[in-house]
């Protein structure tokens, strides 16, 4: 389709029903195409300079142009959708009232970039028809330890009780109130300010066990833990209540707009709870991450859903065979959308192994995925890998099951 819009296409197809062409399954069948509506995601990552800005320190129209190349980018793949991270660690790309500039644009935090990434990434992505989902990043504070790194205004600096240092990066407390309260009210303001078409949260709640490391929230448990069985499930209703209520807050914020979560693929292990998938994963996001993302599904929390299943189909530990009908009997029924988080970054690269190699296994997840009904679409990580297609496994991909292009669900 090249750089003609989604947009433009819905027009003719609008035009020609208006004026009485042709019914719509004839204007389809005349096209040679099949309409679908499927969810075609690629995620933006800003942490550490990932896929974007490709470094500090570039001019406003240097970020600018590298961010519309990704779009570009994302329309030649016949993606539909970005998933744009814009708080990556307690900070911004927009204009917030709540916290600094993010350092990922300019190299210092605090500094104005001279723009607005946020609401250029809105604007110039609805003009090429696809969806912009804002990503956050709730609890990240800082990829260090050291408080006297942050710019002096922060809130982390003015409210040190709020911290919780960990395997060497400072994090928010999900156990306070305020903190809770604090960083949606943080995240909130850029929904209120652009009509971003969803709200995105990664895997990231409490943080991935570090190794003869705690997390130190004994006090907050002691003040506010009362009523739990321990401190896990004190965590995990934490947790819940952030979901919950950010859920709630979105609707009312920009009614229309979605919530959506990404989690690590493992729920819980069979051997753990029947109620978990055949695997034999490291971690469990119910144990590890206090993260019950199964109760969200089922309870509505959340309108979308989309679980890293970032392993290669027959992979031993936590095959991607068997995650997805987990998924996809999670999900059935439950008015969720279902969309599978693809480890794209893990093709071509020599430290993965064999099935990893092959340009087909990325294919091969999205035709086993067509035989599950909830599945509703695919997004891949990321967005440096969408470009660069190391191994031509995206093409593949595309050549494959993006002939047409789709709208996302709605």
């Amino acid at each position: 389709m090249g750089r003609r819009t989604f947009s433009a296409v819905a027009g003719a197809l609008a035009a020609a029903t208006v004026a009485g062409e042709a019914s719509a399954g004839e204007r389809e069948r005349r096209r040679g195409r099949r309409s679908c509506r499927e969810f075609r995601g690629m995620w933006l990552a800003t942490v550490t300079n990932r896929d974007w800005p490709s470094r500090t320190g570039l001019t406003a129209a240097q970020q600018r142009a590298e961010l519309i190349a990704h779009l570009d980018t994302a329309v030649a793949r016949r993606l539909n959708a970005v998933v744009f991270q814009v708080r990556p660690t307690a900070d911004a790309f927009w204009p917030s009232p709540h916290e600094p500039w993010s350092q990922y644009l300019t190299g210092t935090q605090g500094r104005d970039p001279g723009w607005d990434p946020l609401g250029t990434a809105v604007r110039e992505a609805h003009a090429r028809g696809l969806e912009l989902h804002a990503w956050f990043n709730p609890y990240r504070v800082a990829t260090h330890a050291d408080p006297t790194r942050l710019v002096a205004s922060h809130p982390a600096r003015l409210h040190p009780e709020w911290i919780v240092t960990y395997g060497g990066r400072m994090y928010y407390n999900p156990g306070l109130p305020e903190v809770r309260a604090f960083v949606q009210d943080a995240m909130l303001d850029a929904v209120r300010r652009y009509p971003v078409d969803a709200v995105h949260f990664d895997d990231y709640f409490y943080p991935y066990p570090v190794a003869g490391q705690t997390f130190d929230d004994a006090a907050a448990f002691a003040r506010y833990g009362g009523g739990f069985a321990d401190r896990a499930a004190w965590r995990r209703d934490n947790t819940d209540r952030l979901v919950r209520d950010i859920g709630q807050r979105i609707k009312t914020v920009r009614p229309g707009t979605a919530f959506g979560i990404s989690p690590f693929g493992v729920w819980r292990n069979r051997a753990t709870d029947p109620l978990g998938s055949d695997t034999r994963a490291g971690v469990q996001t119910y144990d590890d991450l206090y993260a019950d993302t199964r109760s969200w599904v089922l309870n509505g929390w959340i309108d979308q859903v989309v679980p890293q299943i970032y392993w290669n189909i027959g992979f031993a530990a936590a095959d991607y065979a068997k995650l997805l009908p987990w998924w996809d009997e999670l999900v059935s029924g439950t008015g969720v959308d279902l969309f599978i988080g693809e480890a794209l970054y893990k093709a071509g690269d020599p430290a993965q192994p064999a099935p990893w190699q092959d340009p087909a296994e990325l294919s091969r997840h999205l035709t086993l995925a067509k035989g599950y009904g909830a599945v509703r679409g695919h997004c891949y990580f990321s967005a440096k890998e969408v470009g660069v297609d190391r191994n031509g496994a995206m093409a593949r991909v595309v050549a494959d099951h993006y002939q047409a292009p789709a709208r996302p669900p709605r």
